[in-house]
């Protein structure tokens, strides 16, 4: 997730680093961009195609001289005196660091009706659907947040072919049912599974059968029932089909 942001006092253009946060003032506004004092001895230039994700036609929409903001460095070159800066957040989650469960901080930067997303720092913003947003009934996202705030979420899950990932601020919740999820044991194989094994001519292992097997988690009762009607149906006809060619 993102680096705390760090104190710009007695920072030098050396000191500064690709993705480092910073607090600055915007002093100039530009038609291609925005210079923000950020406390070095150099003015920070945000281009215009770096102040949001989406498309920007006028600077003024967003920013105003004397303005407070967070940037983040993109290129520094002390030789040089030149400092690049983005108002967009830089990836600090990469897919593979995308693990449902996992706990992030992140900003509304858009609300709709069915709820709101949230920059947490990966490739795609987040969603949080309206009923992830509170253990109560929530009519409209903007009753529990709105855009710029900061919130804590949890990742429920994700596609990263569709390229979405889906959060909830319900995080005692989610993190109650994740824990319950990570403490489910596979029940062990029933006499009926066994059964089937042996009459297609395969071995049970030993080790899948304790001495003593505990009884399956009441949540997959009936996955367990279903799936033992569909193996005595499956015997059966084996055994029909056995007895046809005999």
């Amino acid at each position: 997730m993102m680096e705390n942001t760090e104190s710009n006092n007695e920072k030098r253009l050396n000191d500064l680093k690709p993705k480092m946060s910073l607090k600055g003032v915007v002093t100039k506004i530009e038609l291609f961009g925005a210079f923000v004092d950020v406390g070095v001895d150099t003015l920070g230039l945000i281009h215009i195609s770096k102040i949001k994700r989406e498309p920007l036609k006028r600077i003024q929409d967003v920013l105003h001289e004397g303005q407070e903001i967070e940037a983040w460095v993109e290129r520094v070159d002390p030789e040089a005196g030149r400092l690049e800066l983005t108002m967009v957040r830089p990836i600090q989650l990469e897919w593979k660091d995308i693990k449902p469960g996992l706990k992030v901080k992140g900003e509304v930067v858009r609300l709709e009706k069915f709820g709101a997303f949230i920059e947490i720092g990966a490739v795609r913003t987040g969603l949080v659907h309206v009923s992830e947003m509170s253990s109560g009934y929530v009519a409209d996202p903007s009753e529990v947040v709105k855009e710029g705030d900061q919130v804590e979420v949890v990742i429920l899950d994700f596609d990263r072919q569709k390229r979405q990932i889906r959060l909830s601020m319900k995080i005692e919740d989610s993190e109650e049912a994740f824990l319950e999820e990570d403490g489910l044991e596979e029940a062990p194989p029933t006499a009926m599974e066994v059964a089937l094994r042996k009459a297609l001519g395969q071995q049970p292992d030993e080790e899948t059968f304790p001495p003593e097997t505990p009884s399956p988690q009441p949540s997959k009762q009936k996955r367990r029932k279903e799936l033992e009607a569909i193996l005595s149906r499956t015997l059966e006809q084996r055994v029909r089909s056995s007895s046809d060619s005999s």
